[in-house]
């Protein structure tokens, strides 16, 4: 069952599922949760966070970085600080604050070597750490664009398919260059892209008759050739 989420009381424990939407205060919920997490005692190296872009991961950085020291801040009396802070605040005994603030100084100034990555960097980071585990190399390339990786697999695809045909009409009715190959199967491989102008379907089916014309030239020479034996 759903419920609001209250950053102060969120279980910090366990698998938990956070929904938001765009402008809903997603950095602001994890840099509080951060705030929690470093004073129950970890230390920015083991805490992971992970987003999307590598411009989301300076941002996060930054934006948790500043909300360390504003705490501390106000753990030292310093500042007021915001609500929330304020309610984190009141959670700890005066005698503690000292130690508390002491604790997020010191995330503050580890942040440097915080764990925060893109997700495609943590995958290509655990693939170099673990490299014998995961039976890969130890120095990987990390390919974002992948363009010329799929241009280069359809003209691998184009030759060894399309140049040993006797017969390539079927095929140039639908495709005459890899190029034209590739805009029709782009849908498929990434999502968003404006459809074809014909459905799959009605390629595929298109596709389909020219092969059954392709092949009733041979379904006949073959049938003439079994005559005799059939009639014997």
């Amino acid at each position: 069952m759903s419920q609001p989420l209250q950053p102060l009381t969120f279980p910090l424990h366990g698998t938990r599922l956070i929904e938001a939407s765009a402008g809903t205060g997603k950095t602001y919920t994890i840099a509080a949760l951060y705030l929690r997490l470093v004073l129950n005692g970890l230390t920015p190296p083991q805490i992971l966070v992970v987003t999307f872009t590598d411009a989301a991961t300076k941002e996060l950085k930054d934006r948790i970085r500043a909300r360390l020291v504003d705490a501390a801040k106000v753990f030292r009396h310093h500042a007021d600080g915001d609500p929330l802070l304020k309610s984190l605040l009141a959670q700890y005994p005066t005698d503690q604050h000292g130690g508390c603030a002491r604790r997020l100084e010191l995330a503050a100034q580890w942040m440097d070597e915080a764990a925060v990555y893109t997700i495609h960097g943590w995958c290509n980071r655990m693939l170099a750490s673990h490299a014998f585990a995961a039976d890969s190399l130890f120095e990987l390339t990390l390919e974002t664009d992948q363009r010329q990786l799929t241009e280069q697999v359809l003209a691998d695809y184009w030759r060894s398919q399309y140049y040993p045909l006797t017969d390539v009409t079927p095929i140039t009715a639908l495709w005459q260059t890899p190029g034209q190959l590739h805009q029709s199967i782009r849908p498929w491989l990434l999502p968003g892209t404006p459809a074809p102008t014909q459905p799959v379907s009605t390629l595929l089916a298109e596709l389909s008759d020219a092969q059954q014309a392709l092949m009733a030239p041979i379904k006949t020479q073959w049938q003439a050739l079994l005559g005799p034996f059939r009639d014997a």
